[in-house]
């Protein structure tokens, strides 16, 4: 057992306060109410794009951002992609094209954020930067993510670059392969977190700042969670079964899930294409629930970029949630899933 894992365990049997540590905290949230919904991962209205105008997907960010408003959504992390312009999207899934050189990482980045926080500015959200700013206010809670690394282009000193600007948490690898670790889909180069990615991880714990593993290999998050002090997140994933589906590749084994739970993190399920309906999304994270507990489970709807998609909007999140109850949760463990279990984890390291 790893230092962290230590302090999660104990903390668990002791409430919280073992050794006084400030990163290590109890299950429920005792400062605040419990929010019953969180998304950890969406990209409203595809707003990562690069150079045009009067985007039409800009009426859909704002769109999309006051239905979740009006469907009781407290807060989410808007995420950018920083891959976006390497990657082609076809009918067999991801297609990856060539790699960024020089500065294009970082360039893409900064033109993607300045979208952002202009769509941010317009509609009924607003940029939040710490836990405690969750119960405050009826505006919907935009915490800044980046699905990718590729941004960084090796330098260390761009997470406190990022972290400056507003982004409270990174998911280290995408699609394209990068410096800091191997991904799922894509063969080894580092065999797991590469030394880079080792110094990431250091650099996001000392910030706090939220580690997003999505994406990444088994090996890799083995090597995360053997070195993280906080917990972490796997923003949008799914249990592996006999499934065909282009997204395969991207689900999880249980010792995978299981290692995301050691740290005393969440799993947020990702309701793609790899589901065939609702109802069958339902039962994939019921059977989350029971591998890893509803301490541990969340959602990533990955809305508005995910791959045939069983929720569409954010009516159907709450209908989600209703399905779980209705399968015998109590309503103190649907409102964990749909929210109390990322702001724990929030409190935990933000």
């Amino acid at each position: 057992m790893n230092r962290q894992q230590f302090l999660y365990h104990s903390t668990i049997l002791f409430g919280g306060t073992l050794l006084g540590c400030s990163r290590a905290k109890s299950p429920a949230s005792e400062s605040q109410t419990m929010i019953s919904s969180f998304d950890l991962h969406i990209h409203p209205g595809v707003f990562f794009r690069q150079g045009e105008a009067d985007y039409p997907g800009d009426q859909a960010f704002l769109e999309r951002v006051k239905e979740m408003k009006a469907n009781g959504m407290t807060a989410a992390f808007f995420s950018l992609v920083s891959d976006w312009p390497l990657l082609e999207l076809t009918d067999k899934g991801v297609v990856t094209k060539g790699s960024f050189t020089d500065n294009e990482g970082w360039a893409v980045f900064e033109a993607q954020m300045a979208i952002l926080k202009d769509l941010l500015s317009r509609s009924e959200a607003k940029i939040t930067l710490s836990s405690d700013e969750l119960t405050q206010g009826d505006h919907v809670k935009a915490y800044l993510a980046c699905e990718g690394s590729d941004f960084l282009g090796g330098r260390i000193e761009r997470v406190d670059q990022a972290y400056e600007q507003g982004i409270r948490s990174i998911q280290l690898v995408h699609y394209v392969p990068n410096e800091l670790g191997d991904l799922q889909t894509w063969e080894s180069q580092h065999d797991g977190l590469s030394d880079l990615g080792k110094e990431v991880v250091r650099k996001m714990n000392a910030l706090g700042m939220l580690i997003d593993v999505a994406h990444a290999s088994e090996k890799t998050v083995k090597d995360v969670v053997d070195l993280t002090d906080a917990p972490i997140i796997l923003s949008h994933s799914i249990l592996k079964a006999n499934n065909n589906s282009p997204v395969a590749a991207r689900a999880i084994t249980p010792e995978h899930a299981k290692m995301i739970k050691e740290t005393g993190g969440v799993i947020g399920m990702w309701p793609s294409g790899f589901s065939n309906s609702m109802e069958e999304f339902v039962e994939h994270t019921l059977k989350m629930i029971e591998l890893v507990g509803v301490d541990h489970v969340g959602m990533g709807t990955d809305m508005d970029a995910n791959y045939k998609p069983v929720i569409n909007n954010y009516q159907e999140f709450n209908d989600w949630k209703t399905a779980l109850k209705e399968k015998g949760l109590s309503q103190e463990e649907v409102d964990k899933i749909g929210g109390g279990n990322a702001q724990r984890v929030l409190e935990a390291v933000l």
